[in-house]
């Protein structure tokens, strides 16, 4: 229940500068005890009117925890004292205060802000302090009242404080001109807060502003859920629905923000499209940079393929089959090349035998994936050190631009003559166009990864984009060898791919079902498996580790919100020392299984290895969460073992638990042991490649818990869901016109 408490900060405990986050003694007329809050610039001395609740810490016990404040100018001598005594006014200590408040009484204030001339009527003060003094005063009422006028329109302290940061003083007058500005310029604050704010005061539903803001959003969530351009009529149309505003009126709009260069028209294979610029520039870009480096001379490997193959197998006593074969001489004669296929398909053994060739040419290669834990995969079984592709392009953040950006690019490339790229399903389109700006014209690229996974989390389709348009040298491998045909994990995963149901509980086998019947049975397997069943068959099981839940959905009984819940309650209890932190729904407490959910290209880190310190941490990286601090208000976090990040509370929100996670989610990675719950779910998430992808993250052991019909309704339903990308008519076309030129 909400309470207000008005009175004085007695004691600072801690502040942290850069979140506003305090710890403070709180004195009232009645009593004394300790806030916790979000409170900018606070000080010793001085009154506050906080509103909040009581809650109990398990180490600090009873805390007010505020959710608001406000600061109430003193009005008597003994306030004014307090007050300008805390050191929040510059030139004013303790003596100086006591004798302004003796000079001026009540007024002192009054005095400082309208007529601070009068300041030299009290001894020790020239005009330099007298100026420093009114000057001081006026930015903390400019910032104090920006804070209160922020807070009445409904805008809760923290954002608040991140709206002070970005906007100063103006920020007030920048949300009552234009609320929807905030969706810019402010990251956490979406349309629907901003539709709120502007409700509050008093915008009409059809002004432009929300309608160019709703138009945007609208066009930022389908590339949220992966497209890259949108169907004219139908999006108008939804968009007006959305915003319930008539279809002219969201035409007005798109016909504005086209003039302004954010959106863009066209018609693509035959349709009337509309795509936010940044999507049709990198699709462009990308098919136009492939095309160059399918028609650029190849300055290397110059002797006979086939008679390096030989030497090849030879050296590493593996014969290639004939289609393997085939991979390697396309990837070795062709400026671009792919390279796709299922698990036990012999991938790896391409690329080792691509390496094993191209070094020995004196080639020199770079290896990269889009992931860090994909990267350290592909380290593993080529022996050869790979990066993920942002550290292979130099990624920096760009403070001028807001934003992320390479430090490769055409005018700087990278200096390799082959670039390999593995899990290329994971690939979105920006990503693809930030790495191709980058490879110089005659360098090979040689692509690989499983088109039948799910499509990348970012927006594009762009392995699937490659392969169905027909312009780049492709090979398709298909046979299970056989060391790779005794996994039932490999061999079910072929049989879903093909539309067969799996088999199951074969003896010395890796892949298991437990049928079960009610979702309360399959969350109580589940946690059983992790905490006694699997650690006791595979002997050296960490649960935490080693065992990964995967689930199609976030949400419900068996989504991995509740399934995160359940797990830490069991495999990461609380304990006595163990610290945490609730935040939100979530707890954070120390030994949980962590994942980062945003790019954060700020975030440094440390290397706990030579002490060396980074920065960037990224959508999907795994850790383990090493310290929280209350006091200071932080949360450290170990990423792959050795890269120390500490984050602020307020920033919480980039992390979650990960003791179960969506198989989306999982993508580039593999798991010992992977556990997933199979029962009804919706029809969009309870795909075949979803089920494909989830058995595919296994390397030792597959479990699925629930319903055999439900496995097998996955099996049956292929609907891949239609991503809107233009990159493979771009391709088509652009080929095509090539071929009309000749």
């Amino acid at each position: 229940m909400k309470e207000v408490k008005e009175g004085r900060i007695a004691e600072l405990i801690f502040h942290n500068e850069e979140n506003f986050y305090t710890i403070a003694v709180f004195e009232t007329d009645t009593e004394q005890f300790y806030a916790v809050g979000y409170l900018p610039r606070p000080a010793k001395g001085r009154r506050y009117t906080l509103t909040g609740e009581w809650k109990v810490h398990p180490r600090y016990g009873e805390q007010f925890a505020f959710t608001s404040f406000e600061e109430p100018e003193p009005a008597t001598s003994d306030g004014i004292l307090s007050f300008l005594s805390s050191g929040i006014i510059k030139g004013v200590g303790p003596s100086t205060a006591a004798a302004i408040v003796k000079k001026f009484g009540d007024e002192a204030l009054k005095i400082i802000g309208e007529d601070p001339d009068r300041l030299l009527e009290v001894s020790g003060i020239g005009k330099v302090k007298a100026k420093t003094i009114a000057e001081s005063y006026a930015e903390h009422k400019e910032y104090a009242n920006t804070v209160m006028a922020l807070s009445a329109l409904d805008i809760s302290p923290a954002a608040c404080l991140k709206l002070y940061k970005v906007y100063g003083a103006a920020a007030a007058d920048i949300v009552r001109e234009n609320p929807y500005q905030l969706i810019a310029d402010v990251w956490g604050i979406g349309f629907r807060k901003a539709d709120k704010i502007a409700e509050t005061l008093g915008f009409d539903r059809e002004s432009p502003f929300r309608i160019r803001a709703g138009f945007l959003f609208c066009m930022e969530n389908l590339a949220a859920e992966g497209d890259t351009y949108a169907p004219k009529r139908e999006f108008i149309e939804r968009c007006a629905e959305f915003l319930d505003v008539s279809r002219e009126k969201v035409e007005e709009a798109m016909v504005e923000l086209a003039i302004g260069g954010r959106v863009f028209a066209e018609v693509l294979d035959g349709e009337e499209i509309l795509q936010l610029w940044r999507f049709r520039r990198a699709e462009q870009k990308v098919a136009a940079k492939l095309f160059l480096l399918c028609n650029t001379p190849l300055s290397h490997v110059t002797a006979d393929a086939e008679k390096l193959i030989r030497a090849g197998e030879k050296e590493s006593g593996i014969e290639l089959s004939p289609l393997q074969k085939a991979a390697v001489l396309t990837s070795l004669q062709n400026g671009v090349s792919v390279i796709t296929g299922g698990p036990g398909t012999g991938k790896t053994t391409i690329i080792n035998t691509i390496l094993k060739i191209l070094n020995a040419s004196g080639v020199k290669t770079a290896l990269a994936a889009p992931t860090g834990r994909a990267a350290k995969r592909m380290t593993e079984t080529t022996g050869e050190e790979a990066s993920t592709i942002h550290r292979l392009l130099e990624y920096y953040y760009s403070e001028e631009g807001d934003e992320m950006r390479f430090g490769k690019t055409e005018e700087d490339p990278l200096d390799y003559d082959c670039i390999i790229i593995d899990e290329m399903s994971m690939v979105d389109i920006l990503l693809m166009e930030g790495l191709l700006a980058a490879v110089k014209p005659g360098t090979r690229l040689i692509l690989v990864g499983d088109a039948d996974q799910l499509p990348s989390v970012g927006a594009g389709n762009v392995l699937r984009d490659i392969l169905a348009s027909e312009t780049v040298e492709a090979v398709r491998l298909k046979d299970i060898f056989r060391q790779a045909a005794e996994s039932l994990i490999v061999v079910n995963a072929h049989r879903i791919n093909r539309g067969e149901y799996p088999s199951y509980n074969e003896k010395g086998k890796d892949f298991f079902f437990l049928e079960r019947y009610r979702e309360p049975e399959i969350r109580d397997t589940i946690r059983d498996l992790l905490t006694t069943r699997l650690p006791a068959y595979y002997k050296d099981c960490d649960p935490q580790a080693d065992i990964q839940v995967l689930t199609p959905t976030k949400k419900g009984m068996l989504g991995s919100v509740e399934l995160n819940k359940l797990l830490q309650s069991v495999l990461n209890p609380p304990g006595p020392g163990k610290h945490e932190k609730q935040f939100g729904e979530r707890i954070y407490r120390e030994g949980d299984k962590v994942m980062q959910n945003k790019n954060d290209y700020l975030l440094t880190w440390k290397d706990l290895r030579d002490f060396t310190e980074g920065s960037g941490v990224f959508n999907g990286d795994l850790g383990v969460i090493r310290t929280v601090d209350n006091d200071m208000g932080t949360v450290s976090v170990v990423f792959d073992g050795y890269r120390l990040a500490t984050y602020d509370f307020s920033n919480l929100d980039e992390i979650e638990t990960a003791f179960a996670m969506t198989v989306h989610k999982s993508q580039g990675s593999e798991f010992p042991v992977v556990v997933m719950p199979a029962a009804r779910f919706a029809p969009m998430l309870a795909t075949r490649n979803l089920l494909y992808t989830a058995v595919t993250r296994a390397k030792k052991g597959a479990v699925l818990v629930g319903l055999p019909q439900a496995v097998n309704a996955m099996v049956d339903n292929n609907a891949i869901a239609v991503r809107h990308s233009g990159l493979k008519a771009r391709l088509v076309n652009l080929w095509g016109f090539a071929d009309g030129l000749e």
